[in-house]
């Protein structure tokens, strides 16, 4: 029998296999192939040439890049799927499910009369190249991010779908002193979720399950957390020995039916496979000629700022330091706006640890004779490093990069900002930051997106930047996510596009990115008049090209681009006219210590994650509070519409008027129910069942039902009721009642009244994909509650069928419930009367905080209300206020209930010049996605600015904060510039 030969050619590994007659492994590799898929392949078969050559052998390829090279050199292909099951069947034949995570796929086999498989769609989010990625952000190598797991002692949740969501959440954990083996675990923990969430899509994971992939493979800290995530012991849970190479195995031993050649034959039949070439779509030229490209240079050579020499500098000075999301920059400056000192430098996850030696070498420079009379930080480090080092004041990013744009071009009104993995887009209006857009999907238009191509492609950054600058046929490669780039690079190089093509491309690509879909700009003067690019990401000369070329105007780029957050920072600390400054002496500065230990806020619901730092003399700082009260002091009670309608709804349980006689009927708190519970218990409690609401919503809650969820696209709040189920399977209620309702109350404001697709079925989905349910009484009816005398007969005959409930009784009920109705949304109105009525006579300003009805449960908002009154707003709701406004036609098909409530909140806020606008909105809310542009057109036609906040699972606030701070810079500038119209 020949020798044969299974080789597994990855997204970003080739993995060979040999095996003998016995299925004994001879010989295994594991290697990276760069995108050189066949070229890598041929090395390590050449290698083999002592072992295999003058032998008989047969081969088969497998894997997601290996059908191109198969089908080139002629050779069979298997794919993966089957290759895997092959292996798992042969070697571990009592497996019922595998788990496979590759460099950029991820893949859930489940064994069973029939194979089923699940693999990652359409992000890289949980995979090979996501803890790459993590680990670059750490400045640590996978290995050490490994070692780091396991000496964790808490979990983080972290988002895994995209590097963009991670890095929001990590950042301000590393920037708030988080340490770094917690952020380790919990980058592993996010794989694990998002594996599980995001591949089972409602099957469960019991029983022996292998696990297979380079990461699960080399990574001891990510076995770990699937292990315990699963409550798997040793016999179910296996890691073979090859589990990196186990689809080569499993192609290997498919090659029984194949053909049997020399091993020279099949070596020479790969080494002179030609690549098959297709027709490459290329775009014109970012320079036709060198001197184009000097021009464009000098042009934008001429944005710059002075620099002093602060060896021979006597004076005054201002400091300005960003501690931002990845980098930390610091700026001194003279009275002049001079540059004296500057530092651009990783943050390295600890950014208290790269200003102390900065602060430290910047006084040893100045000596006796520069006196820093300001000091002032921005960025996400900016609490930490203000306390740390006794900063005179902390600004908002968004006002710090005003303040430094305003300095190069007076009349800005248009700023953007790509960083490294982050965008972020201010409009600006009457000299404030007017709306702030940030990228909340993905990284594909960020600075991160082109090194990683530059990296798989053998380059660094900077050189691979400059040779797209002169290319002469640009590969058209669209604006899509990392992983399908990826594939549109491997495909543009076997089609024989230069690196130079690639680089323009990609420059191209990061641009378009950023303007449609990030800005989602129909043409340039949706942008401004007077642009100023910075950022890392535009220091870039071909980046910037295509940002020009795409607009078709001309923009400023401060040569400072990558330290304008800094710069603004120095800006304000001068214009701060402060006598002295209160930063850090550099006697203070060698006594300097700093320890950051985890902790989590017991004080209420929410759980907040809290880092506690402590430095020398007993300083103490505490983040990642949503209130006051950690930090010692009483939490200050200022009116909050959403929490008193949450906890007033929590009370709806229970026997109510009745005597419980009819049993326990189970209620889950979630989605339309926040509208209609005081309907429904009512209904109930009249006919003396006794109403058991489901608990409140934990993240624990939502883990357990995450693996009933078949989609991982769904909103947060929809996937949350699966836990609400199962825990009142738990209570052992003998009935759940949820029903299916197309439509919603009809409020005569809107075309139509529906309810959200996802909302009005959802209950049938829960009956499906919950097996448990089978076996109670689960009612999942289709109801209407918008016809009250319709739903007087059809509501009774349900009544009746169901429970055998009379029909004049349940007539009776039923008019009660919706008296019980109109009580709760008159109530609503009148508590939001007088909250704006406490907010006047205390001058306190009003948010209208506009979202759907379960945006007011503390799980899914996390929060956000405690932020919001944490900044001195009076908060009040959309349903308090939208009935002040008739119904007026709108540009877009007004058909859904609370999308007219919104409308009409905006309108009414217009009319009040104590009130601000905010709207929530959950990631993945399709229906969500036709309010933004309305809202923002009738918040701006009415001289009013346009909030939003996108919400999920995940609840680091940090980017919630910054737009909140934006808002409030934005309404001082307002008030301000309207008392100067005033005088």
């Amino acid at each position: 029998m020949a020798l044969r030969i299974g080789i597994d050619i990855g997204s970003t590994t080739v993995k060979v296999v040999v095996l003998d007659e016995q299925n004994q492994l001879l010989f295994r590799s594991y290697e990276r192939h760069y995108s050189k898929t066949r070229e890598r392949t041929c090395e390590t078969l050449q290698g083999l040439t002592g072992l295999l050559g003058g032998q008989e052998v047969q081969l088969l390829i497998t894997g997601s890049a290996g059908l191109g090279v198969a089908k080139a050199a002629g050779l069979d292909f298997v794919q993966e799927v089957y290759a895997t099951a092959a292996a798992v069947r042969t070697f571990i034949p009592q497996a019922d499910a595998v788990i496979e995570l590759g460099g950029e796929d991820a893949k859930i086999i489940f064994f069973g009369n029939t194979l089923e498989e699940r693999m990652n769609g359409s992000c890289a989010g949980g995979t090979g190249a996501f803890i790459d990625q993590m680990a670059t952000l750490l400045n640590v190598t996978v290995d050490e991010l490994d070692a780091l797991s396991l000496r964790h002692e808490k979990i983080y949740p972290i988002a895994s779908r995209c590097g963009v969501f991670a890095k929001s959440d990590i950042q301000p954990i590393l920037n708030q002193g988080g340490r770094k083996e917690d952020v380790a675990a919990s980058i592993f923990q996010a794989v694990v979720d998002q594996t599980v969430a995001g591949l089972t899509q409602g099957r469960e994971l019991k029983g022996t399950i292998v696990f297979l992939g380079g990461p699960l493979h080399f990574l001891q800290g990510l076995r770990e957390r699937f292990v315990d995530t699963l409550h798997l012991d040793s016999d179910h849970a296996v890691f073979p020995q090859d589990g990196d190479c186990f689809a080569a195995i499993g192609a290997a031993l498919c090659t029984e039916a194949g053909q049997t050649r020399p091993f020279e034959e099949v070596l020479d039949l790969l080494e002179h496979a030609a690549n098959v070439a297709s027709p490459v779509d290329t775009m014109e030229p970012l320079f036709t000629s060198q001197a184009e490209y000097e021009a464009f240079a000098a042009r934008h050579q001429a944005m710059t700022v002075p620099r002093l020499d602060l060896s021979t500098y006597t004076g005054p000075a201002y400091l300005g330091i960003d501690a931002g999301s990845t980098t930390t920059k610091m700026v001194l400056i003279d009275p002049e706006g001079s540059i004296l000192f500057e530092y651009y430098g990783s943050n390295q996850g600890n950014p208290v640890r790269i200003v102390l030696p900065q602060l430290r070498e910047l006084y040893a420079q100045c000596g006796d004779r520069v006196e820093i009379k300001g000091a002032a930080v921005t960025g996400y480090g900016e609490d930490l490093i203000k306390n740390a080092f006794s900063c005179d004041l902390g600004l908002v990013e968004t006002v710090a990069h005003l303040n430094a744009a305003r300095h190069f071009t007076p009349e800005v009104d248009f700023i953007i900002d790509i960083g490294g993995q982050d965008m972020k887009c201010f409009k600006i209006r009457n000299g404030a930051v007017d709306s702030i857009l940030l990228n909340e999907a993905c990284s594909s238009g960020c600075g991160s997106f082109v090194e990683t191509f530059a990296k798989a492609l053998g380059y660094n950054i900077a050189d691979f930047s400059k040779m797209g600058l002169l290319a002469q046929h640009p590969v058209n490669l669209g604006s899509r996510c990392t992983v399908f780039m990826n594939s549109s690079v491997k495909q543009a190089q076997k089609d024989g596009a230069s690196v130079e093509d690639i680089s323009a491309g990609l420059s191209i690509s990061v641009v378009r990115n950023a303007i449609y879909k990030v800005i989602r700009a129909a043409n340039a003067d949706d942008l401004g008049q007077h642009i100023v690019v910075q950022g890392g990401t535009f220091l870039n000369d071909a980046v910037l090209r295509s940002f020009e070329r795409e607009i078709g105007r001309e923009v400023t780029r401060p040569t400072i681009s990558g330290i304008m957050g800094a710069y603004g920072a120095a800006l304000a600390a001068k214009e701060a006219g402060l006598e002295r400054s209160t930063l850090l002496s550099p006697e203070a500065l060698a006594t300097f210590t700093h320890e950051a230990k985890p902790a989590t806020c017991k004080l209420c619901t929410n759980h907040c994650s809290l880092t506690i730092n402590r430095f020398d003399g007993g300083r103490k700082f505490i983040s990642g509070n949503r209130c006051s009260r950690p930090l010692g002091q009483e939490k200050v009670e200022i009116p909050d519409l959403m929490k008193f309608k949450y906890e007033y709804l929590r009370t709806l349980q229970g026997k109510g008027t009745g005597d419980g006689s009819r049993g326990r009927i189970g209620l889950p708190f979630g989605l339309n129910m926040y509208e209609n519970l005081p309907f429904w218990y009512t209904l109930f409690t009249e006919l003396n069942f006794e109403v058991v609401l489901s608990p409140e919503s934990t993240r624990s809650l939502y883990i357990k039902g995450q693996q009933t969820i078949p989609s991982d696209t769904v909103c947060y709040p929809a996937k949350l009721l699966h836990g609400h189920v199962m825990a009142l399977l738990e209570e052992g209620v003998d009935t759940i009642f949820y029903p299916c309702m197309s439509y919603n109350f009809d409020e005569h404001l809107s075309d139509n009244h529906y309810n959200c697709p996802v909302v009005a079925y959802y209950p049938d989905l829960l009956g499906v994909n919950i097996p448990a349910l089978g076996q109670v009484n689960y009612l999942h009816p289709n109801l209407g509650l918008h016809r009250p005398k319709d739903f007087e007969k059809k509501g009774a005959q349900f009544l009746q069928e169901a429970f055998g409930i009379p029909k004049r009784e349940a007539v009776k009920a039923i008019r009660k419930a919706y008296e019980a109705y109109d009580a709760f949304r008159d109530l609503v109105r009148r508590k939001g009367a007088e909250y704006i009525d406490w907010a006047r006579a205390n001058g306190h300003r009003i948010l209208v905080v506009a979202g759907r009805p379960y945006h007011m449960d503390p799980e899914i908002n996390h929060g956000i209300n405690d932020l919001i009154t944490g900044f001195g707003f009076v908060l009040v709701t959309e349903d308090a206020v939208f009935q002040h406004m008739d119904k007026q036609p709108r540009h877009v098909l007004n058909q859904w209930t609370y999308h007219a409530r919104m409308y009409n909140a905006a309108r009414y806020v217009c009319t009040q010049p104590d009130m601000a606008f905010l709207q929530l909105v959950s990631f993945g809310c399709g229906v969500d996605a036709i309010t933004t542009d309305e809202l923002r057109s009738i918040l701006e036609e009415g001289g009013d600015l346009y909030t939003q906040i996108k919400i999920d699972d995940i609840s680091n606030l940090g980017a919630v904060r910054i737009r909140i701070r934006s808002l409030m810079a934005a309404l001082d500038a307002r008030d301000a510039q309207a008392q100067k119209g005033g005088q």
